[in-house]
């Protein structure tokens, strides 16, 4: 409790949002300021998160992600590179693996895919992003954070379309704006806030559930 206290004070209306659809997956995408983002996001959430957390940022296909490494020394929650066919367990991070595009199956599923580039991107945010719309509708929360081109906007506005909820980093707190700026243009998304206060909220939302 403690080492959340420094986070800012956000609305209220984002956490009756979450209670509302109550979440069966948070997918969230980053590509450039994706470290200093999710250094701020995902060490703050709890284990008792009643959801699973897939996450897709645009690293070099050619070499191993650090970032399952990085962030499981970091986070109260599991932290894991996705697997093909693996079940996603709520109160789990789990990262696309380099190379590879990360979707979820209806059944909850992850699934792997080395399809061609999508938005010159393996792994794309629209593929996760498309496939969370399909998968679970109004369960879907997607969340776009700081990056440097428009991947994650049509899949984040499909979410919405089908009745999930969407969010974007405060433009003014990203490393790189684009991505953001690119994302509320497409999905007008429910809440624009920065990664600290979707930690609060998310944080709130797993406390209680």
């Amino acid at each position: 409790v403690a080492r959340r206290a420094h986070l800012p004070e956000v609305r209220v209306k984002p956490l009756d949002a979450l209670r509302a659809h109550d979440p069966r997956l948070v997918a969230v995408g980053a590509s450039a300021g994706a470290v200093e983002a999710l250094l701020e996001l995902l060490p703050e959430l709890p284990a008792t998160l009643p959801a699973p957390v897939l996450v897709v940022v645009h690293v070099p296909r050619d070499r191993k992600s650090a970032l399952p490494a990085l962030f499981a020394a970091r986070c109260g929650v599991r932290v894991a590179e996705a697997e093909d066919k693996i079940e996603a367990d709520a109160g789990t991070v789990y990262f696309a693996p380099a190379g590879y595009h990360l979707l979820v199956e209806r059944d909850g599923r992850l699934a792997l895919s080395s399809d061609e580039l999508v938005n010159l991107s393996r792994p794309s945010i629209d593929v996760l992003f498309e496939s969370a719309a399909f998968a679970f509708g109004p369960r879907a929360l997607g969340i776009v954070l700081s990056g440097a081109n428009a991947d994650g906007a049509h899949g984040l506005a499909l979410i919405r379309q089908r009745g999930g909820l969407a969010w974007v980093q405060d433009p003014g707190t990203a490393q790189v704006s684009y991505m953001p700026d690119a994302a509320i243009a497409a999905a007008s998304p429910d809440a624009v806030l920065a990664p600290s206060a979707m930690a609060r909220v998310l944080a709130d939302w797993g406390a209680a559930a």
